[in-house]
This record gives structure tokens, C-alpha cells and sequence, in this order.
């Protein structure tokens, strides 16, 4: 059964990924075709076709290798001009990305280029397809935390201490001299569910929490649900220090990555955890908190290669956070699925990261380098700024940008992302991250 579970994590991870890639691809399909730019293929995947049919002027299909995909647009560069066979290796690039881009374009629909559209035209169209991988992320992330909830406390108690142990004390029993807590001495019970606090109504057990580590040495009145019938207790918080928890009960840290140690009000009570519904907000502001978070690991992305080369080497723990491939995340997401965990927490978690995967294809293709999608912005950005400057200076409109200059140094990045790649994924064979423990 584990291996089966296993198995369906790895299956759910894959056709998300599917998803995701067909959908960044409709993103830049869409606004081609509404622009009038011919469009020959439409594919998922590299490599071998494995499933191909023609609808109208499109080719849409599957290939053997599903790490990717692609649309072809008639005329991405400026038709080439026939100067011969070419001389060097780098010449030789050009020329054939030239012959490439000329095969695009159809006869008869020399008009209907990408090249030839406003630059703001070009822009959308490039632009569609991670900011397809955007929406579908606070989807995804909305229907997470406003649909599923975040596990939180909530105000049903689950327990109540008996008494009150010093911090820092190893004891897991109440000793004579150990003072009663004041849940206990207030008659809180196991069951009971708040529903209001100094007469401030809560709706979470973070609420609830604030109140009563704000308040100590005061008696606050709380009212409790026991049983269906509500139950007015007066309880008072002692001034004690404990270790400060975030709403899903986690320790907070601070810089040094201690936990926050604080003397405020307790009670002794703790909370039945659960599922909290978010507002819809919610949604938009986890996506942008996972892209800071993801911009900042592709900002320093050398370096945590270098981690991971050296942790595989050596047989070091890799940081959780670190990057993956795509093996590593259905690895992940394998271990998740065969876990013993509530069916609802492993796909929340499957979900949580599914999102973060299109956060990852959205802000890793907005880097401005060719091939990607943030390299040809750049390259219709650039002719814009040409086209504006001439203007001014009143003088003939430039040429377009022939960006089939630039194929050297696509080369260049094609490598790169290759070796990166190719790291990662030996990386996740024989050194996998471990954030199960």
C-alpha cells in the first residue's frame, strides 16, 4: 500500500506539472493567435514526438521528454538576407538559428511575424506564460488556505495542564510544591471551546493566546462552549516565561535562530489543532511571499549550486530549502503521499507544493537571459528604446533587432541550464533533500 501511495504522489506531482506547463504555454499561445501571429506548433515536452494533431494552422502535441514545452511563432527574428555559407563556429550558430527562423515563416503570411508586432504586443505575448504560472500559483495557494484552512489551534481545548513547571524544568509530572495552573484552578476542561476572553469574541487559539499572555496578573473573564451550553469562568494569567509560537503553533525565532523566550501571561491550556479557513486575501499574499522567497534563492543561485556539488561529494545534509529537479520534487512529493498523516494534510502539502512550482516556472522565466521568456522582453524592450530614440533624434526608423546575434550566447546559458539541470538531478538521485525526517 505504501509503495502504491508512493507512487500517486509521484503521478499527482507529474500531472501538475503537465498542467503547468500546458498552461504557461497557452499563455503565450492565447495572445499570439489574438495578435494574428501564426503559430505552427504547440508542444509539451522535448525530444521524440509521441502524439501529434493538426488543428487548423497548429500542431499540438506531446513529446517523449516532460520537462518543458514550447509554441513556435512564425517569424521570432527578422527574415535573413542570403549571404552564403558561413565560416567559424559561432558564425555557423547564427546562420543556422537565421535558417531556422526563416523555415517559420510561412509564404503568404509574411505579415503575420512576431517580429512585426508593437512592442507591447510582443511583450504580452511573452509575458503570458509565467504570468499563467502566477494565477494558477494564488489558485492554487486560495484554495489552500481560504478552501482547506492552515492548521492552526483552534479555540476547542485539548488539554489543560495541572499545574505550572518552571522554564526550563525537565519534569513531565506535578509535583506538591508545583502551584496549579490557572486553567485548572478556573475549571477550563478538555473539550471546552472558547468563545470569548475579556469580552473580545475569538475565532483561533493565536486570539485567544494574545489576550492572555498580554494580561498577566489580571483576571479575565472567559466564556467557554461545555457540552452545548456556554460556562462563564473568571481565570487569571501568571507572569511566566515561555517560548513565543506563531498561529500554527511553531516556535518564533530569532536572528541568531534561537527561539524567542518572553515573560508573559499563562494559563496552561493547549489547543486542538485544525484546519483554519483564510480570508481570500490570504491566497495572493502566500504567491507573494513564496516569490520573495524564490527570487532570493535564483539571486544567489551560484552559490547554493556550489552547496549542492558539495554536499553530493561529500555526503552532507543539503539545505531544505535549496534548489531541486524535477525528480527531487516527485521524490518529495512520493514521501509526503506514503506518509500515515490525515489524507487532508498530505494533500495540502502536495498542493503547497504544486504552487510553489509555478512560483519557481514563474519567476525563473522572467530572468532576462535568451532562451527564456525574460530574455526576449529584453530583446523587444530594446528595440522599443531604439525605435523611441530615432524618433527623437527625428531620425529613419532602425532595423528590428536581430537577436539571432545573440545565439552564442543563448548557447551559452542553453549549457548552463543543462548542467545545472543535470547537477540537480544526480543531486536528487543519490543525494535527496530530507524534510521528513
Amino acid at each position: 500500500m505504501e509503495i502504491l501511495l508512493y507512487l500517486g504522489g509521484i503521478l499527482f506531482m507529474l500531472i501538475g506539472l503537465g498542467l503547468s506547463i500546458g498552461l504557461h504555454e497557452v499563455g503565450h499561445l492565447v495572445p499570439a493567435k489574438l495578435f494574428g501571429v501564426r503559430v505552427g506548433q504547440y508542444m509539451i515536452g522535448f525530444g521524440p514526438r509521441l502524439w501529434s494533431k493538426r488543428i487548423g494552422e497548429t500542431e499540438y502535441g506531446f513529446k517523449m521528454l516532460p520537462v518543458g514545452g514550447f509554441i513556435s511563432m512564425s517569424g521570432m527574428y527578422p527574415a535573413s538576407k542570403n549571404t552564403g555559407p558561413a565560416s567559424g563556429v559561432f558564425r555557423s550558430l547564427i546562420q543556422d538559428a537565421r535558417s531556422a527562423n526563416d523555415e517559420t515563416i510561412a509564404e503568404g503570411a509574411e505579415d503575420r511575424v512576431f517580429y512585426r508586432l508593437p512592442v507591447w504586443k510582443r511583450v504580452i505575448v511573452m509575458l503570458g506564460g509565467p504570468v499563467m504560472n502566477l494565477v494558477l500559483a494564488v489558485v492554487i495557494f486560495t484554495v489552500l488556505v481560504s478552501g482547506i484552512g492552515v492548521q492552526q489551534g483552534t479555540t476547542t481545548i485539548a488539554s489543560v495542564s495541572e499545574c505550572v513547571v518552571p522554564a526550563g524544568s525537565t519534569a513531565t509530572e506535578c509535583s506538591a510544591d508545583y502551584p496549579a495552573s490557572p486553567a485548572a484552578e478556573a475549571g477550563l476542561e478538555p473539550g471546552d471551546v472558547i468563545v470569548s476572553i475579556d469580552g473580545t469574541a475569538v475565532s483561533n487559539f493565536a486570539e485567544a493566546t494574545a489576550i492572555v499572555q498580554a494580561s498577566p496578573g489580571e483576571t479575565l473573564d472567559a466564556v467557554v462552549l461545555r457540552d452545548g451550553v456556554e460556562q462563564d469562568l473568571r481565570i487569571t494569567p501568571i507572569a511566566a516565561e515561555r517560548t513565543i509560537t506563531d498561529a500554527s503553533g511553531r516556535p518564533i525565532l530569532d536572528d541568531s535562530g534561537e527561539p524567542v523566550v518572553k515573560e508573559v501571561g499563562y494559563v496552561g491550556m493547549g489547543a486542538q489543532m485544525g484546519y483554519v479557513q483564510q480570508p481570500l486575501t490570504a491566497g495572493p499574499e502566500m504567491a507573494a511571499e513564496t516569490t520573495a522567497r524564490v527570487g532570493s534563492l535564483i539571486a544567489t543561485l551560484p552559490v547554493r549550486l556550489w552547496d549542492v556539488g558539495v554536499s553530493l561529494v561529500t555526503g552532507g545534509e543539503r539545505d531544505p530549502n535549496g534548489p531541486l529537479s524535477v525528480v527531487g520534487v516527485g521524490r518529495i512529493a512520493g514521501e509526503v503521499a506514503a506518509t500515515d498523516a490525515p489524507v487532508l494534510n498530505r494533500f495540502a502539502v502536495l498542493l503547497g507544493l504544486l504552487g510553489s512550482l509555478n512560483i519557481a516556472l514563474f519567476v525563473f522565466n522572467l530572468i532576462p537571459l535568451l532562451p527564456l521568456d525574460g530574455g526576449h522582453i529584453v530583446v523587444a524592450l530594446w528595440d522599443g528604446i531604439k525605435r523611441v530614440w530615432a524618433k527623437l533624434f527625428r531620425r529613419p526608423p532602425p532595423a528590428p533587432v536581430d537577436a539571432t546575434k545573440l545565439v552564442p550566447l543563448t548557447v551559452v546559458v542553453a549549457v548552463l541550464l543543462i548542467g545545472m539541470g543535470a547537477l540537480l538531478l544526480v543531486a536528487d538521485l543519490f543525494n535527496p533533500i530530507n524534510i521528513l525526517g
